[in-house]
């Protein structure tokens, strides 16, 4: 009932967003930067009202090119192997430069939490310029047909771990925020296995290995209440008129609602700034604002099963951190881990995952030899600063750059 009622109200308000939209065309017709400053006010509150809306398609990563030593190199999207819930998708450079550098291979792990993977394409970009790289292009599950079946934490896992075999031995990994504990298992699995793919080094950054450590708002509000609440409270099906009609959702719009609701200031402050900039013909400004709500409200949602294994194995009972995690009836031994160097990474400013909580996944892997294994705290920075931003791409990359060129 109640993804019922919240596409209800959407299909009602799609009619008034696209009549406001129209409408601040025609209003922009009429103005010029330095005149009719009334008109150009009506179009800019008609713009943002049209845009107040989430979206659930994916984004384009929009990487025509990237810029590899010298060279402008054409990138092109590749599907290496598609799952229901996921794509391995690899962005190939042009054949031609392929054929003449040989670049270490990259699979990013993008957390699968309401938004699509088109979230870290600063993050993708930074690594193309050294790096053959791929990530899991997460699906939307209202847009898998039931008969694909359903979607677990061990299938996540499991999708890690035949992607990594997908790109063959001699590749790398690196989880950004949620799924730094499915990598982590994933690799253990691998390494204790005697796995041939199993990756020469591991980068977890901003992920919640323990979140008894330093508890954030997220860690209280998922270990506020029994994991009945949160099927009974937060999970819906999906209704008619999608592929995935009938499934079990966490929906993508309750967890961007309830992200928002932590910054709420920051987020209405942003749209004033939109309206400003659209009212005074400060469009450099306004792009940049747009472009990342375009992002931001992009949202898929989450199968029931993966989304409230989550919350009951990783954030209320910490089972990896423990020592008590298991994977298709196995106990998770991080300590098997040898040969895969690890780095760590965490924001000081961090108000979604704690400091220590990632670097904790070092007190685990006890078998990786000191010179093999390092930590790094990026002063200054948040969240999303730890995978996007200049100081990703100043600071935290080169040491992404290092720790795989000396393991390649």
């Amino acid at each position: 009932m109640m993804y019922l009622t919240y596409q209800l109200q959407s299909d009602f308000a799609y009619p008034l967003r696209m009549a406001a939209l129209g409408a601040s065309k025609v209003f922009s017709a009429f103005y010029s930067a330095d005149g009719y400053g009334m008109i150009q006010r009506l179009a800019a509150s008609c713009e943002v009202f049209s845009r107040a809306t989430f979206s659930h398609s994916r984004p384009s990563f929009d990487i025509p090119f990237v810029k590899s030593g010298n060279q402008e190199v054409a990138i092109t999207e590749e599907a290496a192997l598609v799952k229901p819930f996921a794509t391995l998708l690899r962005f190939r450079k042009d054949p031609a430069f392929d054929q003449g550098h040989s670049m270490p291979k990259i699979l990013v792990v993008a957390p699968l939490s309401g938004h699509f993977s088109t979230l870290l394409r600063n993050t993708i970009k930074t690594l193309l310029a050294d790096h053959d790289v791929y990530v899991t292009d997460w699906h939307n599950a209202r847009d898998v047909p039931l008969s694909q079946g359903n979607f677990t934490f061990e299938d996540y896992v499991d999708y890690i771990i035949q992607f990594l075999e997908t790109m063959g031995p001699g590749s790398h990994v690196l989880g950004v925020c949620q799924p730094c504990v499915q990598v982590l298992m994933a690799v253990s699995i691998m390494a204790e296995d005697g796995n041939p793919s199993t990756p020469r080094s591991m980068t977890l950054m901003a992920g919640p290995i323990d979140t008894r450590i330093r508890p954030t708002k997220v860690n209280e509000l998922a270990s506020s209440k029994p994991l009945t609440w949160f099927d009974a409270n937060l999970i819906s099906l999906v209704p008619l008129g999608h592929k995935g009609a009938g499934r079990r959702v966490y929906p993508g719009f309750l967890q961007l609602t309830a992200f928002m609701s932590m910054n709420i200031a920051r987020h209405n402050k942003a749209h004033d700034d939109l309206y400003l900039h659209l009212a005074n013909s400060r469009t450099a400004e306004a792009e940049v604002i747009k472009a990342f709500y375009d992002e931001y409200f992009a949202v898929l949602d989450l199968s029931a099963d993966f989304y409230l294994q989550t919350v009951d194995l990783v954030f209320q009972r910490a089972l990896l951190a423990k020592g008590e995690m298991t994977y298709r009836g196995r106990k998770v031994n991080p300590s098997a881990i040898r040969r895969t160097a690890l780095l760590t990474v965490e924001g000081e400013r961090d108000d979604i995952c704690a400091l220590g909580q990632t670097s904790v996944a070092h007190d685990l892997c006890t078998a990786i030899k000191p010179f093999m294994r390092r930590h790094h705290m990026q002063v200054g920075v948040g969240h999303y600063g730890v995978f996007s931003g200049k100081k990703w791409e100043t600071q935290i990359y080169p040491l992404v750059r290092n720790m795989v060129l000396s393991t390649n």
